[in-house]
């Protein structure tokens, strides 16, 4: 089969038994569904937006023209075609032009109206991914498990790097409230390795990490240091597979939301709840007693505005 045949069959997804439903779906529809199951950079997502929000247009533009439109380079838009499973750009805007005729043949859809379904596609995706982790912690034996190690550790050590930094910000923000000595590191190389070492020398024996796309080179050195120190790792992540996986002593995984131009976190900020939750509960009495000492603190020292 041609690339072009082959760019032809992906954009329909049609089989014989299928013809009459994607001829009624929507041109948007047709699209997003190139994109679909296909781990997109930020950069590649805002090729993928501009097509969808200029589809009529942008679907009869060079390579250059689009590179041009968008803001990237020409290397860029081959990469993001490529990363679809075409052979190249080309191919992609074969696939693209006869959905794109079709919209402006049939479709009332105004540019508003697809970001709002975009948008809205965005929130069912993650609403997927939380049914997921539902399932997930029907059975709540691993994450009690978790709970209880980590609230063990003191010190307790948080990994964040790149764009993991804000699950690992928030996650350490929480867990000082009901553990005595939570310490965060947001910074690789050496530095990192410096306070995981230190972190076990004043006993721990626990580092959670955590690993979002795009998964860093950083945080994986910085786990293999971990692991050098004798501290063990437990990692929440996305991914069931790999390395970073096999240098984790326990893995908790949660999907990302990746529909728009950078990912999403509800799944993995819920799961990051819910060990915090097993923590608190791994060790009640002293729960109890830090919380309380940290609202006399908050009410003597005014933190908050009353509602």
């Amino acid at each position: 089969m041609s690339s072009g045949q082959q760019a032809r069959a992906q954009a329909a997804a049609i089989t014989p038994g299928q013809q009459s439903a994607d001829t009624e779906a929507a041109p948007t529809d047709r699209v997003l569904a190139l994109f679909g199951g296909h781990r997109l950079s930020p950069a590649q997502r805002r090729i993928a937006q501009y097509l969808v929000d200029h589809l009529t247009e942008a679907a009869f533009l060079s390579i250059t023209e689009l590179a041009e439109r968008v803001g990237v380079s020409q290397p860029s838009v081959t990469r993001f075609a490529s990363s679809l499973g075409f052979s190249g750009f080309p191919a992609l805007r074969e696939a693209l032009q006869p959905i794109a005729l079709s919209a402006v043949a049939h479709s009332p859809d105004t540019r508003e109206e697809i970001r709002r379904n975009e948008l809205q596609a965005a929130v069912d995706a993650e609403i997927e991914n939380l049914e997921s982790l539902r399932r997930l912690l029907a059975d709540p034996n691993q994450i009690l498990d978790v709970g209880r190690e980590l609230a063990r550790s003191t010190p307790l050590t948080i990994l964040g790097l790149r764009i993991s930094v804000s699950l690992a910000e928030y996650f350490a923000y929480a867990a000082r409230r009901i553990h005595p000595d939570v310490r965060l590191v947001t910074r690789g190389g050496s530095v990192a390795y410096d306070a995981l070492l230190q972190s076990r020398e004043a006993g721990g024996t626990w580092v959670l990490a955590f690993a979002m796309p795009r998964h860093a080179n950083e945080t994986l050195a910085a786990m293999r240091a971990a692991r050098r120190t004798g501290l063990r790792v437990a990692l929440i992540t996305d991914l069931t597979l790999g390395p970073m996986v096999d240098e984790a002593d326990v893995t908790l995984t949660a999907a990302t939301g990746s529909r728009l131009v950078f990912d999403s976190y509800a799944a993995p900020g819920v799961l990051s709840a819910a060990v915090l939750q097993a923590m608190a509960d791994a060790d009640p009495g002293r729960t109890q007693v830090r919380l309380e000492g940290y609202e006399q603190a908050a009410e003597q020292h005014d933190f908050f505005i009353e509602d």
